[in-house]
């Protein structure tokens, strides 16, 4: 049997795109985007104010004298939170595939707006002991699970009702929200340093952005509840759909994108939400320290976050002329030549101007991926498993080697072989390399826009 016989939506992309086959308007889509995205930018929020608020709040919940090692536990239970991410994936894209793109991002913004609510009654060390630690553990856990669905459906949902020729720049903006997130997250860091002071932080304000993300996450559910399904109901139909089996007979596909999200999420954690923990650590003892104290290095990364949004629309059109797979290209090389020299400069910056500059290069070259992450995975699967095959298998990518970014560069650090992290960094950069030089050009090969023509064929019968 054919894949196009397999798959009934396949043959009709474009229609699948459109929600009902007919052509949308450049307003409609625009809209499209602007509500499938702003559940996109409060899950991130609310993901990514764990990152930006342990500093304040792992002393609550870890015992010990030493700072690095309590961070190094908080660390963990982000990284674990990321381990939730595939099962995420997996149940969410299989939704995404069966039930529609709009009903699974539906209850995923639910279930974050749950685990934002627990985050912000969490008891402490100090009033439940070691319970503390392990509630934080499985909220982080719910959170996990739900971040892991939203990518997958929002991932396929943006690719699809992106107009034609312009994937590339309106498929970008799920990155802007996801590093507007990011970004919102560490300028509430910002705000309350300045108004409230580090010791009221730490005294309990630390809940507050957790209240704010729940909230946050019922305005977005009520955004997107007006979207239209972009897959059709032959596609959800059809006896393969969100199957994963289905997804290992397009193994292609499936190796170039756990590939490719292996590097992708590693250097984007890096030089991201790491960079907090490295510029504070990396300064103690050293005349520097009064630089970089919490605040500072805060502001330093608001300023990096803001210019890495507004690269991801311009490195998305980029795209759009000269092919993903060469984005692609240009990301890698970077990410093989880079982080050696950089980490290096980074950790002995002597002001925030000089890491900053430095932090915005890695950030010039990671938004060549970042600007396309979804839209790239979206176009080498059909529509019947398009969900489950971006979703779980970036999930997976992105728990084993972004989710424990931080905590693996802490251990190369407690273990007194810091510098090693960045060789490791290269290794995983030169798979991604590898990942990409299998790749298809996307302008003859997208199954979104040329699914009869596409390479990425399903084997087997």
């Amino acid at each position: 049997m054919t894949e196009s016989n397999k798959n009934p939506g396949a043959a009709d992309a474009h229609g699948a795109s459109t929600g009902k086959g007919e052509k949308k308007s450049e307003w409609q889509t625009v809209k499209a985007i602007m509500a499938a995205s702003s559940g996109n930018l409060v899950e991130w929020f609310d993901f990514y104010i764990y990152a930006f608020f342990s500093v304040y709040f792992a002393d609550q919940f870890f015992v010990g004298d030493d700072e690095a090692a309590k961070l190094m536990q908080a660390a963990a239970v982000f990284f674990v939170g990321f381990l939730m991410r595939p099962i995420g994936g997996y149940i969410f894209g299989r939704a995404a595939d069966r039930i529609g793109r709009k009903n699974s991002m539906l209850i995923s913004i639910l279930l974050m707006c749950a685990g934002s609510l627990c985050m912000a009654i969490l008891p402490t060390y100090a009033a439940v002991g070691v319970w503390s630690p392990l509630l934080l553990l499985l909220v982080r856990m719910i959170q996990g699970l739900a971040v892991g669905g939203e990518y997958g459906a929002t991932a396929t949902y943006m690719s699809e009702v992106a107009t034609e020729g312009k994937r590339g720049f309106y498929s970008s903006f799920q990155y802007v929200t996801l590093i507007g997130g990011q970004l919102l997250a560490s300028l509430l860091a910002v705000v309350m340093t300045h108004t409230l002071g580090t010791d009221q932080i730490e005294a309990g304000w630390w809940r507050l952005p957790f209240v704010i993300g729940a909230a946050a996450a019922i305005v977005s559910l009520w955004l997107r509840r007006g979207l239209e399904e972009t897959t059709s109901a032959d596609t959800r139909k059809d006896e393969n759909s969100g199957s994963f089996r289905e997804v290992l007979r397009h193994p292609r596909a499936f190796l170039v994108v756990l590939g490719i999200t292996s590097v992708g999420s590693l250097v984007f954690y890096v030089f991201t939400t790491y960079m907090q923990k490295y510029l504070l650590l990396s300064n103690q003892g050293t005349p520097s320290e009064e630089v970089f104290d919490k605040g500072s290095i805060a502001d330093l990364m608001s300023v990096c976050l803001l210019i890495f949004v507004v690269m991801q629309p311009i490195a998305g059109a980029i795209s759009d002329k000269i092919g993903r797979k060469n984005n692609m290209l240009i990301f890698v090389i970077g990410m093989i030549a880079l982080p050696i020299p950089l980490l290096s400069m980074i950790g002995k910056a002597e002001s925030v101007v000089t890491a900053g500059i430095l932090i915005i290069i890695a950030m010039a070259f990671i938004s060549m991926y970042t600007s396309i992450s979804g839209i790239v995975k979206a176009e080498m699967f059909p529509a019947h498993i398009r969900g489950i095959g971006v979703g779980f298998t970036y999930a997976i990518g992105n728990s084993l080697f972004g989710g424990s970014a931080e905590y693996v560069a802490l251990w190369f650090r407690n273990a007194g072989i810091g510098t090693w992290f960045a060789v490791y960094v290269v290794i995983i950069a030169v798979v991604g390399f590898v990942a990409v030089l299998y790749m298809h050009d996307n302008r003859r090969h997208s199954t979104i826009d040329n699914a009869e023509s596409s390479a990425y064929k399903r084997i087997g019968s």
